[in-house]
This record gives C-alpha cells, structure tokens and sequence, in this order.
C-alpha cells in the first residue's frame, strides 16, 4: 500500500521527550513513590524520560462539556523553526472500558491470565486502546509502501511492527497497535478521536483535515475476536490490508468450510475536522516555555458528549532535514539490513552523483563513515540509528469525565482553572514541572464562570522538598495582599491591578477578601479545601479539590497564591484572574487565515489564506468612547476622547505587522448610522496616540469596511460640511493672505523671485496621509 503518511525524522544521539502538563500526563506512571516510573510497556510507548509523568489522583477530574481547557506541554525540540519539521496531534478517546488500573503491570495478551478470561474487564490492569483493536493490529499486514531504511523488521511482518520499532511481537506497549502509533493520519480504523494537529507546514492542513478519520470512514478485513484468538494461536502469517486480497483470504486455509475475510466499511466519527494550523515557536533542546514566556499550549472546547472515561493523546512527531521524509517510500529501502539505502544524497551535499556520493560515504545507513576531505584517509563516523530517523513521542492524561453541563448553566461561558505540576523542586520534578496554576493569567467578563478544580498525588517521592506530608500535593487559593508600588497589568489587556499584588507573600485577611464576587462559603473552600479541616499544612485534605464551576461578579484584576507551595523549595505558586468588561476576542490566526468577531458583531478581523506568513495570536478589543472629553487607557498610556469620534475603539493586537509584504486584513467596526464624511483613522499606543493614519474607508449602512496590516488602534471619524465649509474659509483667507504678502515681497525683492523660480521647477506636490 503506497500512501502519502508524516514520516517522522530525528537523530540517535538526542531524546525529544513529550510531556503533557495540564491535563497532567501519566508517561506511562501509576502511583509510583520512585522518581522512575516502574513500567514503560504499561499503556502505551512514550519514548520519553522515565523520570517524567505525574501520579494518578484520588479521583479523576471532569470537565462541563463547551467549557474551555487550556491544554499545555513541553517538547524537547523545535517547532515552526527552519532546524527541523515538528507536527503535534492531539487527540482524545472515550469508552467504558478505559482505565488506570491498580497496578503497574502490562495487560496480558493471554486471555486466560485475566479475571474471566477477558482481559478487557479486567480493572487490575491499565487500559486505554483494547484486546480487539490490538489483535486486528498484530494479525493486520503491514503497509509495506512505508520506508524503513536499513532496518531489519524482525518477528511478524503484521502493523505491531515498524522502522521506530522493527520488533513489536515482542516489545508490546499495553495495546496500543504500532503502526497507528508511528503515523498520522492512520489508514485503519482507529479509536482515537481528532482534536488538533499542528504542523510546521500549514498547506498541508487540507489533507490532514480531509483525511481525518473525524470526517472520512476506514475500511478494515474483518474477523470476529474468536476467529483472531484462533489465527493467533494458529500462527497465521497476516491478515490482508487491502480489498481484493481480504475478499479471497479464509480461516482455514483451503478448507471450504473457513470463514471467508470481511472488507467492512467504518464510518468515521462523525465529529467536525480538527482543528489545523501552525505549532507555536519551541527552541532546539530547550524543555521549557515558548516565545511569550509561558507554556506552549492550546485552547481545547469540550466537546457535547457524555462521557465517564477519557483519555487525551498528544504526540510529538519531529524531524530532521537531511532528506525529504514526506516523498520517501518503501522504493527507497536497502536491499538488506547490511546495506545502505537508495537514497540519493549526492545533490544535497554537493557531490556529481549518487555514486561519488557513496564513495565517500554520503548514504543513508546505521552509523555511516563519511570522508569529509579528499586528501588523506581520515574518516568521521556519525552517530545515525536509521529506526530514530522519523521518530514519534507521545504522553497520555490519567482518565478524566466530561460531564453534561447542568440546565442552569446552558448558554454560559466556563473557564477551567487547574493545577500543574508536583512536589519538589525543579531539580527533582524534571522533566515534569514545579506547581502553578492554569491558565496563570485568566481573562474573562463578569457573568462568566471560573471552574477551580485540581488534583494530585499523596505517593511522591519523599525525598522531593516540599510544605507538609511528605510524597504529599496540596494546593489552595486565597487573594494576595494589596499592591505596594504600582504594578501594570504585565499583558496588554484588562483593567489596572485593583486587590491582591505579586510583589507580596502575605493574603489578605480572609473576612476582608473581595475575590471574585464569590461568596465567603467559597472562599473558606479554596482556602481551607476541606472547611472542617484547619491544619496549617492542609494535610487532611484530599489531593483532589473540586469548587464546581462559580460565576464571577466582580470587575477587577486579582492576584492570588496558593500559601501552602510559596517557598523556596516550590517557587512562588501565585496566579492572577482579569474581570474586564471589555468586550474582547482571541484567536491564533496562521496561513490558513480565518475570521474573528467580536460579540455583538461591533467589530471583526478577516485574514484571506497566505495573507499572513505565519502564526499570530491575534486579539480584538472594543475601548468604549466617552461623552465629552474623557480618558481612554490603552497599555498604560492615555487618549483623549473627543465629540468627533462616530465608533468606539477597536484594539487589534499584537500592534506589530502582521500581514505578509502587500498583503491585508480585512477589518470591519461599527460606526453611528447617522454619521457623515466618515473615515478610519490608526494610531498605536507605542507612539503615544500623536500620530495618526488616514485609512481608506467604505461604509455600508452602520459598517465602516477597511484593509490594514498591522495592529493598533482603529476608530472612526465624523468631518461635517459645516467643518469642511469653515475648512476651505479659513485656508481660502490665509491663501489670500499669503498671495498678497507673497507679491509685495517678492516687487520689493526681484531676485528673490529669479532665485525661487530657478529652484522649484522640479517641485511637486504631496499631500500627505499622517497627522
């Protein structure tokens, strides 16, 4: 089968590990109290360090369907980077089967070693994908259009095994099936659900969008699960991967009473496309934040389905580019695991032919010698594992619910807050992380609902620094005390700081606590996590605390700390939540391009495909205008407002270029429908609002449409007749003024009036569009 797959590169000598931090990824961890986790084959190959993942909580979280999560990582290369090609996917499954399990050893495959020989049920044992799909996977022929280099695929040539892993009969990751592991999108039925794939290539989201098993069904040579126990022990070769060999292959062979192979049809999920675009800026060998400071992350909306047992899927396909993976097939591999393979390295590295190339071991093998000068016999051996080139990392969450939102909260707007991290310090967690809170910075409008739950683990590892019972999280939330010196914002958005301030270390007292709006019940809850419990330490408590989702009435921006983290060992554990009523949007916009409005429709962005070159997070902010002249705060610094302003304020961030060299956005802003001479004007806070551009401006009904290709401030001005009038008296008079001056000096003075002719005569006139 040639198909048209990802094909994933990287070199031997790194380890670009994968971590999920919220939803806390379980890298393969239990509850184990080592710093290593006990079993890497327990779930599923991560590829990672075995010191990463996060233990299982008391209780799975759950999250209100529509509401929204910010899901974050860290991967250990680039991304969007010229050094190498990096694709994220993340994706989610549900079924009443999922399970952590209660302890750390692999599902069998023998049936007869579970609780009433159906390992399926059986809870002692971690479960995620289950004995059906695996044993399809490890009966199922290989796509052998795939490119495995040099390596030699040892046991089973069935999809268990691959280039990553060229053994999988006996190198078996719970059952998860290999094939579908190492490629995206897979070509076989799968139970794993599309969220989003982020790619370094945005051209390429058409087919990722298109082919996701979402939206197109997979086709499958069926055999009931009896008939594949019995091909198993029967040590069948393979099951067919294609239609015409499926359809004349029985069990028993030759024997007319076998049961002929099934070419069965399943649909797809029958869920929207993923989500496709750019992966956000990383660093090479940099396990840590991306370009804005914080956790490269995405946004996910839970989706309106039902369910007591998730998982959710992220993997980190990376890539080198000494050759171009995308168009390398299975024509290309060595003729034996001892040979090089026929790819053609002799254009890249500026050799004649493939054959010059060779000879001075330019080829693509398992630790080729190369000679990089012609004179002399000295030779470099490069560190290259061709089953490492095209390589894919991964983590999974513990199992979590998604919950159908109650009747009272239909329609409303939730934000989860969660807690990352666990106890210890850097040194200790890593490659995990030290405990924060997520998002760290919460913006939402009063109305809106802030859901505080988080969990974690009493079987750490003792000898991790930390407050109270060893091995032990614990987190809480009480509001800081008010600020000391002035302190802006720290982004670009909300209302001035009002209660609570970073710069202390000490809560306020609880009774004078204005947090939220929430009510005092609440705030004993976040404080305390259990209101019977008083130990200073919250040791009594559980790790898992659940508020329940709590609506916000209280304009302002609070800073809070959890008191029972913030030392030295956990590291200033604070975050902040910004209640504006600003009426404001986001969206991370990339090539593909695609539209935001703000709600009420006062204001959108449209980006046509290509028009930006790559990805932005781009926000929209409606500044209301005053009556008369008021004050307009804008990033800390002040625009007066005037009678002549027909809309209010559109805020487009980041203030920067945006769009690609002659290219733009289309924007659109409400205007007053009796307004005339209506024009758009932009001005940016960076230039303290002095100077101002005239944009040209269309006006339909109460719209003004106009093109921009940056972000700034955008509002709409009103120029009467009666101002235009008065306009062209006022210069008509000083024009005649000047003429008349002009020609008494100018009699006085003849040959100034040589001089200025000689000089003008190539002098032409500009009017020009800034203010």
């Amino acid at each position: 089968m040639n198909v048209v797959v990802c094909v994933l590169l990287i070199s031997t000598i790194v380890n670009a590990d994968m971590y999920f931090h919220n939803p806390r990824g379980c890298n393969d961890r239990l509850n184990e109290n080592t710093r290593a986790r006990k079993n890497a084959n327990r779930l599923f190959d991560s590829q990672n360090n075995n010191r990463g993942g996060y233990n299982v909580g008391p209780e799975p979280m759950y999250y209100l369907t529509g509401s929204k999560l910010q899901v974050e990582w860290t991967n250990q290369h680039s991304c969007n980077d010229k050094n190498s090609f990096c694709e994220i996917i993340i994706q989610y499954m549900c079924d009443d089967n999922i399970r952590d399990g209660t302890n750390t050893a692999t599902i069998p495959l023998d049936q007869s070693k579970c609780a009433n020989q159906n390992c399926n049920l059986d809870t002692q044992y971690g479960m995620h994908e289950n004995y059906d799909f695996y044993m399809q996977c490890y009966l199922r022929e290989r796509n052998k259009g795939l490119f495995t280099a040099d390596q030699n695929m040892k046991g089973r040539e069935t999809a268990v095994s691959t280039r990553q892993e060229n053994n999988g009969k006996n190198n078996r990751y719970g059952y998860e099936c290999t094939e579908e592991r190492d490629y995206y999108p897979y070509w076989h039925p799968s139970p794993w659900k599309d969220v989003a794939v982020l790619t370094n290539n945005a051209e390429r989201c058409k087919y990722y969008t298109t082919e996701s098993a979402n939206v197109k069904e997979r086709w499958i040579c069926y055999f009931p699960t009896d008939k594949l126990k019995e091909m198993k022990d029967a040590n069948v070769k393979y099951i067919p991967n294609n239609k015409e060999d499926c359809q004349t292959f029985t069990f028993p062979a030759n024997d007319a009473n076998g049961v002929k192979g099934e070419w069965k049809k399943v649909p797809a999920h029958g869920i929207p496309a993923p989500v496709c675009r750019e992966t956000q800026f990383s660093r090479d060998n940099h396990l840590g934040n991306g370009l804005d400071g914080n956790p490269n992350r995405f946004n996910w909306t839970i989706p309106e389905i039902n369910e007591d047992k998730c998982v959710l899927r992220i993997r980190y396909n990376i890539s080198t580019k000494d050759y171009n993976g995308w168009d390398t097939n299975s024509s290309m591999n060595a003729d034996k695991p001892e040979n090089p393979t026929k790819l053609d390295l002799s254009s890249k590295y500026g050799f004649q032919d493939q054959d010059v190339a060779a000879s001075r071991g330019y080829v693509f093998k398992g630790d080729p010698e190369v000679k990089i000068f012609e004179e002399g016999t000295f030779n470099f051996r490069l560190a290259v594992d061709t089953s490492q080139f095209a390589r894919t990392f991964q983590d999974r969450t513990h199992v979590f619910s998604i919950k159908k939102r109650p009747n009272n909260l239909k329609g409303a707007t939730i934000h989860n807050l969660n807690v990352r991290g666990k106890r210890g310090n850097i040194v200790q967690v890593y490659p995990s992380v030290e405990y924060d809170f997520v998002p760290n910075t919460l913006v939402m409008a009063p109305g809106e609902y802030v859901h505080f739950q988080w969990t974690g683990s009493d079987t750490n590892n003792n000898n991790n620094d930390g407050q109270g019972k060893k091995g032990s999280d614990r987190n809480n939330v009480l509001l800081l005390k008010d600020k000391n010196y002035p302190e802006g914002t720290g982004v670009q958005y909300g209302p001035p700081p009002t209660l609570g301030h970073y710069g202390n270390n000490y809560p306020v007292h609880l009774n004078a606590s204005g947090f939220l709006g929430l009510k005092k019940n609440d705030l004993l809850k976040l404080a305390f996590l259990d209101p019977g419990n008083v130990g200073v330490d919250l040791d009594e408590a559980s790790p898992h605390f659940d508020l329940g989702p709590r609506q916000v009435s209280q304009l302002g921006t609070y800073h809070y700390v959890c008191t029972r983290n913030n030392n030295f060992s956990n590291r200033d554990q604070k975050g902040r939540i910004l209640v504006s009523d600003l009426k404001f949007t986001e969206a991370p916009l990339g090539w593909l391009g695609g539209t935001i409005t703000l709600p009420g429709g006062v204001g959108s962005v449209h980006v046509e495909e290509g028009v930006f070159e790559s990805l932005h997070l781009i926000r929209l902010e409606v500044r209301p205008r005053g009556q008369g002249y008021d004050q307009i705060n804008i990033d800390g610094r002040v625009l007066m407002v005037g009678d002549d302003y027909v809309s209010d304020f559109l805020v487009i961030y980041p203030e920067t270029s945006l769009a690609a060299p002659g290219k733009y956005m289309s924007v659109t802003l409400k205007v007053d429908p009796d307004a005339s001479n209506v024009a758009i004007y932009r001005t940016t806070a960076a230039s303290n609002f002095e100077t101002w551009t005239k944009l040209e401006t269309d006006i339909e009904g109460d719209t003004a449409m106009f093109k921009a290709s940056s972000g700034g401030v955008y509002v709409a001005k009103s120029h009467s007749y009666k101002e235009l009038i008065l306009a062209l008296v006022l210069s008509s008079l000083v024009l005649v003024v000047l003429v008349i001056g002009g020609a008494c000096y100018f009699k006085r003075n003849p040959s100034k009036w040589k001089k200025l002719k000689s000089n003008t005569k190539n002098v032409t006139r500009n009017f020009d569009n800034k203010v």
